[in-house]
């Protein structure tokens, strides 16, 4: 083969294959942008399936005892921060800001608002 074909062939091919590494980097980039992206999504949907199942645990007899109360106060911020439904954050909060006296509606719709959205578990 002559030298100097060689020489050109290889100045040509050199550019093609710095592309093909500057792509392979950029889909590797992308695919780990992608696998990073969808395993936080996966921890951020388990701990809102955890905050739900410590919220309903605490209603599942249709009762709220003092010291539920107490957890289930104490789970609000977390809960409405999280992203859980509103329809279980406003009878939470109700229950939470209430006196003594716990508000027998919000139980009811907390429970009802949980039996329709616990996830699996």
């Amino acid at each position: 083969m002559n030298p100097r074909f060689a020489a050109i062939a290889l100045a040509a091919a050199l550019p093609l294959s710095l592309g093909a590494c500057s792509q392979m980097q950029d889909t590797a980039s992308s695919a780990a942008s992608a696998a990073a992206s969808q395993a936080q999504s996966k921890v951020e949907g388990a701990a809102k399936d955890e905050l739900r199942r410590q919220i309903c645990q605490r209603v599942t007899d249709g009762q709220v005892s003092a010291q539920d109360k107490q957890v289930l106060s104490g789970l609000v911020s977390s809960a409405v921060s999280e992203g859980v439904p509103v329809e279980i954050t406003t009878p939470l909060r109700q229950i939470a800001d209430s006196g003594a006296q716990i508000p027998v509606e919000a139980v009811s719709k907390l429970k009802e608002a949980c039996s329709s959205s616990i996830p699996p578990g």
